[in-house]
């Protein structure tokens, strides 16, 4: 071995040395390029939950008025004389929670999924009203429902066209993963299609950017009716984090209508379910209304 190879492979050895006692060990050489800010954290049981309005009247609205300054996506919102907490917008940072636990409260049930824009605001004046809440039950018990509800509705498969309207990925991860050994959908009768012509449902993500409006509505003209829309995630029922901007519009809705809104940053594959199921007992009286219509013209 010549003399600069040797020169070489003392110098790699001396910077390994180093980065030794200073990073650890990983891979083969003991260096550790990387380290982990966080040690020994685990996520929140209520990761991914929702977030409510602690039913209490003993709180001031200026408490909440300071709250409502640290809500990057302005999902609170206060007046002279309520308070509102809009699931829509949240993206579930829990910060809320955080500053004023006794003001919002974290919860590990998903926010539900809800047909009206309006029923994802929670309110609290001297009370706090907000839609009736059921008890969900695991996604077997919903797929069941929702595998009974499309047989009966379609006599077919439920078919589906996820749309990417400028998201960051996040609402995508949970599609894809509706379709593992878990959740399984294909086994309830519901398929993904690549085309909106063969869809029932479009499904779609993000707050929608520029690029993507044109190809949104383009999407919707070309898929058959009912064409039920699903709006999945805090960005594509509100523009969540990223709102009305110049490179985005601020919401599915602002582009083409929306039937049912799965809030959620990003929802959970049992909240995606439970708005399918809202979706298909929409294509039910749609279809119901369609058929009418189309026997009052033939007769």
């Amino acid at each position: 071995m010549s003399s600069d190879n040797v020169a070489r492979n003392n110098l790699l050895n001396a910077d390994r040395s180093k980065s030794n006692k200073k990073f650890g060990d990983i891979l083969g050489y003991k260096i550790e390029t990387i380290r982990e800010p966080h040690i020994n954290t685990t996520a929140s049981p209520a990761a991914r939950g929702s977030v409510s309005l602690v039913r209490s009247d003993s709180q001031s609205l200026d408490s909440f008025d300071k709250i409502r300054q640290i809500c990057a996506p302005n999902a609170i919102g206060m007046t002279s004389s309520h308070v509102s907490l809009d699931m829509g917008k949240c993206i579930l940072c829990g910060r809320c929670r955080d500053a004023a636990p006794d003001l919002f409260e974290l919860k590990s049930n998903f926010a539900l999924p809800v047909k009206e824009r309006a029923d994802l605001v929670e309110q609290r004046n001297f009370e706090i009203t907000s839609p009736d809440v059921e008890k969900i039950a695991s996604h077997k018990a919903i797929s069941s429902e929702l595998r009974d509800k499309i047989s009966k509705t379609l006599g077919r498969s439920l078919e589906v066209r996820e749309v990417d309207a400028g998201s960051c990925n996040g609402c995508e991860v949970e599609i894809n993963a509706m379709n593992n050994p878990i959740y399984d959908l294909e086994q309830y009768g519901i398929h993904f299609v690549s085309s909106p012509r063969h869809a029932d449902v479009l499904l779609v993500t993000g707050p929608v950017s520029r690029n993507m409006e044109i190809a949104l509505k383009r999407t919707y003209e070309a898929t058959p009716d009912p064409k039920i829309v699903v709006a999945v995630g805090a960005c594509g029922c509100s523009g969540g984090i990223f709102g009305d901007t110049y490179a985005t519009v601020g919401g599915v809705a602002k582009v083409i209508p929306v039937d049912v809104y799965v809030p959620g940053c990003p929802p959970r594959p049992e909240a995606i379910l439970y708005g399918l199921l809202l979706a298909v007992n929409k294509i039910d009286k749609t279809s119901i209304a369609s058929k009418s219509i189309s026997a009052t013209l033939n007769d």
